[in-house]
C-alpha cells in the first residue's frame, strides 16, 4: 500500500530541491517512491504541473520508435514513424500514471500565487533515517494518508522542532520512569 504526502513551500525552487533530495534518497535505497509531481500556482489563479516523468513525450519516442521499425517493414519508414510517434504521443497524454492530476489541480486550489505543492506518493520507507535527513528543511504538511502519530513526526521534522528530537532521543525501554515531583 502507498501513502501519499503533499507538502507545500513557498516557491517552486524549493519543491523542485526537496525533490531531488528525495529523489537522492531513493538512490540510497531509503525511501522507494511511485511518483513526485510539484502543482504551483500561479498569478491568476493558474495551476501548472510539473511531474516527474513526461508520459507525451515517452509515448512519442516510443511510438516513433515502433512506428519506423513497421514502415521500414512495408518500406514507409517516415510515413510509419510520423503515424507512431502522433498515436504514441496521444497515448501518452492520456495516461496518468502515480498521484491523479485533477486530485492534484483541485488541492492546489487552495495555495497562495507563488506558492508549490510537492506530492509524493511512497511505496516504502525507512522512516526513521528519512525524517531524519528530512529535519529542518521546512514546508507545511497540507495533507497525507498516515497515521496520525507518522503525520506528526513528519511535521516536526520538517520543522525542525525540539518535538521531534526529544522522540528520537527517548529510551526504547518500556520501564515506568520515575516521577520528578515528590507526593505525587
Amino acid at each position: 500500500m502507498s501513502d501519499l504526502v503533499v507538502i507545500v513551500y513557498p516557491t517552486e525552487a524549493k519543491a523542485e530541491e526537496m525533490r531531488q533530495k528525495i529523489i537522492g534518497l531513493q538512490k540510497e535505497y531509503l525511501i522507494q517512491i511511485s511518483d513526485a509531481a510539484i502543482a504551483v500556482m500561479h498569478e491568476g489563479g493558474k495551476i501548472k504541473l510539473n511531474q516527474l516523468l513526461n508520459t507525451t513525450a515517452l509515448g512519442a519516442a516510443s511510438g516513433g520508435f515502433w512506428g519506423l521499425l513497421i514502415g521500414a517493414i512495408f518500406l514507409m519508414p517516415v510515413f510509419g514513424a510520423a503515424i507512431g510517434a502522433a498515436s504514441g504521443a496521444l497515448g501518452g497524454a492520456l495516461t496518468d500514471y502515480g498521484v491523479n492530476d485533477g486530485f492534484m489541480k483541485e488541492l492546489a486550489t487552495n495555495l497562495q500565487p507563488g506558492n508549490a505543492a510537492l506530492f509524493v506518493l511512497i511505496q516504502k520507507m525507512t522512516g526513521d533515517k528519512v525524517l531524519e535527513a528530512l529535519k529542518g528543511t521546512g514546508g507545511v504538511v497540507l495533507k497525507t494518508s498516515l497515521d496520525h502519530s507518522q503525520e506528526q513526526k513528519l511535521r516536526d521534522a520538517l520543522a525542525g522542532s525540539p518535538a521531534a528530537q526529544r522522540q528520537e532521543l527517548a529510551p526504547a525501554s518500556t520501564e515506568p520512569t520515575p516521577n520528578p515531583i515528590p507526593g505525587v
